[in-house]
């Protein structure tokens, strides 16, 4: 999990979507898991640049739809 803070608010997120984030996600829902970014399914974000950053979070699907809910809520 990497989910978005204030030392990374400014780049977007800790890890890259085309080349970190997009295939751990791939892997992790395959799997049965969930992959978002806190408040969207990362494999659902169309990218704007090729080194764009965003945040990271990955697990079972009960614990990221409640870190997802978190987010949302707040």
């Amino acid at each position: 999990m990497y989910p978005l803070d204030s030392k990374m608010k400014d780049k977007g997120g800790k890890l890259r979507l085309m080349y970190e984030a997009n295939p751990m996600a791939m892997i992790v829902e395959a799997a049965g898991g969930a992959a978002t970014t806190g408040r969207e399914r990362i494999l659902d974000i169309q990218p704007n640049q090729l080194h764009q950053r965003v945040p990271v979070v990955l697990g079972s699907k009960n614990e990221v739809e409640r870190v997802t809910r978190y987010h949302l809520e707040g």
